[in-house]
């Protein structure tokens, strides 16, 4: 490491808690005056945004959780959207939330090859008066816009958010935006996937991190660092194991209507009775987005967590069972097609509690873990950069009381 450089920052991991965290360490008042070096690291031989923070809904909260981690981040989404033109470039906008529960048709008419694109309804509905859709909307307690899921299909729906409290991104647009605000400003990108982190044993401090090159196989090299920031999501404990953290996995899907069909922007957190008898329901959550396309996904499973993330199996019948439930409430996505078919790790704290973020000075100093996010990655992002750009830049988070959160809890 060149002796002139206070500080060379690396960041394990290109999701968006890394990716923002590059951009909130870039953009920190004292980053070029202190001679300061930030580099990001990221195992996919694709780039980054290839796990959850790349397959995510992509929702931002006021009420989410943790609240520390909230009150900071969902400001800092409206100044980022505001700053950097976040409605064109990452899909920034305010969206209606609510709970809805029903009933869903029967499926069997439906193909269940991969595609939807075919599907046809036969629309009965289509003959009565238009007061008819709206007055059964008022019955179900729909609001007069959300029209993309059947009212007489509706037993009730409940605002779960007041106005201006619920927004959403799209997380791919959002992760990968962040990184390149980051290079604009001075971020090194490397292609590697870390295999541990160095530390110096008589400073009891990071000295570096040891990578393979996704370039050159399995030779092994180091890259020095003052300080590291692990965020490396599920994957985080094969670097340090001493990290209580697991994998779940998540499926979900992407729904295009037909053209001229438009989907009002609305997240719906559902419960569909099956038919099929009283114990069959669902509850996927839907994500209308800009770019008229539907976000679908599933409950998760305990699949175990592949080697890395481009080794992510997909069960293409749990796909299938999503766009299935989906279709079974909504006529206009029932006829739609399924653009993507994915699924991704989460990153779960399993001791409870979570997410880690702080120093983990007990360890090594300069050590800082930021992972164990949960659904919540996406929302509590930029939160969570600043109190570490805060901690790394400065010296203390001053943004957020995050005492219960730092390492030391869970180590």
């Amino acid at each position: 490491m060149s002796s002139d450089l206070q500080r060379h920052i690396v960041i394990v991991g290109g999701g968006i808690i890394g990716c923002t965290t590059a951009y909130y360490l870039c953009s920190h008042p004292a980053f070029a005056a202190s001679n300061t070096k930030v580099t990001l690291i990221e195992a996919s031989v694709r780039g980054v945004a290839q796990g959850a923070s790349g397959k995510a809904g992509g929702l931002v909260a006021k009420w989410a959780y943790p609240k520390e981690l909230v009150d900071v981040s969902f400001p800092e989404h409206v100044r980022l959207a505001e700053a950097h033109g976040g409605a064109q470039r990452w899909g920034w906008r305010f969206v209606g939330c609510g709970s809805w529960e029903g009933r869903g048709e029967p499926t069997q008419d439906m193909h269940t090859d991969a595609g939807g694109g075919d599907h046809t309804s036969l629309e009965k509905t289509h003959g009565l008066d238009d007061d008819w859709g709206a007055r059964k909307r008022r019955e179900a307690g729909l609001p007069d816009d959300l029209d993309w899921v059947r009212a007489d299909l509706t037993d009730g729906y409940s605002p779960m958010a007041p106005a201006g409290a619920t927004a959403q991104v799209h997380p791919y647009q959002f992760t990968t935006s962040m990184l390149a605000l980051a290079q604009e400003r001075g971020c090194a990108f490397v292609h590697g996937r870390v295999t541990a982190v160095d530390v110096d044993a008589a400073a009891a401090r990071v000295a570096g991190v040891t990578y393979t090159a996704s370039a050159d196989g399995a030779a092994a090299h180091t890259l020095p660092a003052t300080h590291v920031v692990l965020a490396a999501g599920a994957w985080s404990p094969r670097i340090l194991p001493a990290l209580p953290i697991t994998g779940t996995r998540a499926h979900s899907v992407t729904i295009r209507p037909r053209p001229g069909v438009a989907l009002s922007p609305y997240v719906l957190f559902t419960e569909i009775r099956l038919p099929g008898g009283p114990a069959a329901a669902a509850s996927p959550e839907l994500y209308a987005r800009p770019g008229n396309e539907l976000y679908a996904c599933g409950p998760g499973d305990s699949s175990a967590l592949p080697e890395t993330v481009d080794d992510v199996a997909v069960d293409a019948a749990a796909c299938e069972r999503i766009r299935a439930h989906v279709a079974s409430i909504s006529p206009v996505l029932r006829a739609g097609t399924v653009d993507r078919r994915q699924a991704c790790f989460l990153p779960v704290v399993s001791v409870g509690g979570g997410p880690i973020v702080g120093e983990a000075a007990k360890l090594a100093k300069g050590l800082v873990v930021a992972t164990g996010h949960t659904c919540w990655g996406i929302c509590n992002a930029p939160g969570t950069a600043k109190a570490v750009a805060e901690l790394i830049m400065e010296g203390k988070i001053s943004c957020a009381n995050l005492k219960r959160l730092q390492p030391a809890v869970f180590l």
